[in-house]
């Protein structure tokens, strides 16, 4: 069994690649409603869609912070959902200062 655990430092949460039995049992593409949080949705689904990602419009369930919305399917046909938190922008899970580095001044 080969399993990576990646936390960036500050976060709530974990990405987990690895073989462990449920996900091999997995078929590409089977993974539903995956989300995204970001700050900017406008410039997120820009920035997917100079990528060649296509994405669906953006859609407001609610004016409150963390009300709007947008899609997009990778490569393997999985489904994400991005949702605009604004509030992250201002505190965001990972410093600025802690972004792009690995251990002790290495960078990924």
């Amino acid at each position: 069994m080969h399993v990576v655990q990646l936390t960036p430092r500050g976060s709530g949460c974990s990405i987990v690649f690895g073989d462990l039995p449920a996900q091999r049992q997995m078929e590409p593409g089977s993974m539903r409603s995956l989300q995204l949080v970001v700050p900017d949705a406008v410039a997120a689904r820009e920035e997917l869609r100079a990528r060649g990602v296509e994405v669906s419009e953006i859609t407001v369930f609610d004016e409150s912070d963390g009300g709007t919305f947008f899609g997009f399917s990778d490569p393997d046909g999985n489904t994400w959902a991005v949702q605009e938190i604004k509030a992250r922008a201002d505190a965001p899970l990972i410093p600025q200062d802690a972004r792009g580095r690995f251990g002790e001044g290495r960078t990924l």
